[in-house]
This record gives C-alpha cells, structure tokens and sequence, in this order.
C-alpha cells in the first residue's frame, strides 16, 4: 500500500482552518479528517495506557505494603516458635506464681481469723482499738476488695511496730489512707491512728454465692479486746 505523503502534505497546506465547519465534519477534507483521527486515537491510547499504569501502581503498592506486613508476620512467628521452650516454661511459671498469689488471699471464711491476726498484732503492739469494722466489698475485674476500718491509740513507735507486723503477716494486706493526731489535746506522746486496711481475694463468681456472710463487725471487734 503505497501512500503519497507529499501530496498529503500538500493537500494539508491548501486547507484553511477558519473554513472548517465544526458542525459538518464529513465536508472536510480526507487529509485533515486523517490527522484528527491520528490525533484522537493517539489521545485515547495516552489516557488508556495513564490509567492503566495508575492501577498497576496501586496494585503494586498495596502488594509491597501486603509483603511488608507479611514479613513482620513472618519474622515475629518464627521468633516465637524458636522460642517455644522457653515461653512454655516461662507460663508455668506464671501459673506456679499465680497460684501462690492467690493462696494468700484470703476466702470470705478466713476473714474473721484475718481480722483476729490484725487485733492481736496491734494488742501486741501496745496498742488500743476504738474501732475495727468491715466495709462494703469493692468488685474489681479479677479480684475483691476487703476494706476494713481501724482506729487505734499508741505511741509513734507503737505505731510503727503495728504497721510492719501487719506488713507481715502471711495473708496479703495493705494499708491505706493514714490519718494520724495527738490522742488528746496537748498530748505527744499518745497518737490516734485512723487507717484503711485492704485484704483481698479472688474474684470467682461461681464461688461468689457460696461464701458465708461475715460476722458483724461488732463480734470481730469484740474478739480482739484484752
């Protein structure tokens, strides 16, 4: 197919633009319907193959990102399984710990016998009780909290001797909220003491409805007195 480009080129410079009508395509000339039939095809290619090169950029992107997360997936399980052993002993660990934890918290039944170890710590401390009571139960996510109410009289060192008998005893309780003045106007040597004693234990439910109710916190207090 041969085709005569310079007469096309010529046919191309006898058309002037002003005397085409857009509105009557078909009238004009084969050379120039040519040129705007390369020109739109070209145009249509361009954008065809712009779009086409944004979506395998996307895709690409988000194959890389994938590959990346993969990887850190990768790296992460192969740490862990070459250190099985060692995370298995670590558990049993935790459980042996656990469960000693929660040896010493006490049960709703041990807490009168807890209540009677506070009293005679502080008896043997020298001091006096003017108040020991329960509170009402705090419901925390995985334990219970056993608020219990003290005021005692001593001396400073009376005091001090109480707090760490209490520190050590073999059930876990922890003291809070302080409040200590002069047990008399002008005295100094005898203190008042107000504190807030916490024990605590599991917080099982199923367990929850099967605990006695604690005596009257009158009775335990009665129980310490000399």
């Amino acid at each position: 197919m041969n085709i005569n480009f310079k007469g096309w080129v010529e046919s191309l410079r006898q058309v002037e633009l002003s005397e085409l009508d857009i509105n009557n395509i078909g009238s004009w000339p084969s050379a120039i319907k040519g040129v705007v039939a390369v020109l739109l095809m070209l145009v249509l290619l361009g954008l065809g193959y712009y779009f086409h090169i944004q979506d395998l950029e996307a895709d690409l992107q988000t194959r890389v990102a994938q590959e990346d997360t993969l990887r850190q997936q990768y790296q992460s399980k192969a740490f862990q399984a070459a250190n099985l052993e060692a995370y298995t002993a670590q558990m049993k660990e935790m459980e042996t710990t656990f469960g000693a934890m929660l040896r010493q918290l006490p049960s709703d039944t041990e807490v009168p016998g807890l209540l009677e170890d506070i009293t005679r710590t502080g008896l043997g401390a020298g001091l006096e009780f003017e108040e020991i009571k329960l509170l009402p139960e705090v419901a925390q996510q995985f334990y219970v909290e056993l608020p219990i109410q003290m005021t005692v009289t001593g001396s400073y060192h009376d005091l001090a001797t109480f707090v760490s008998g209490v520190s050590s005893l073999p059930r876990i309780v922890t003291l809070h909220d302080f409040d200590i003045k002069p047990a008399t106007e002008g005295s100094t040597s005898q203190l008042r003491m107000s504190v807030l004693a916490k024990t605590y234990r599991y917080n099982d439910q199923a367990d929850a409805t099967a605990n006695a109710t604690p005596p009257k916190p009158a009775t335990l207090a009665q129980r310490g007195q000399p």
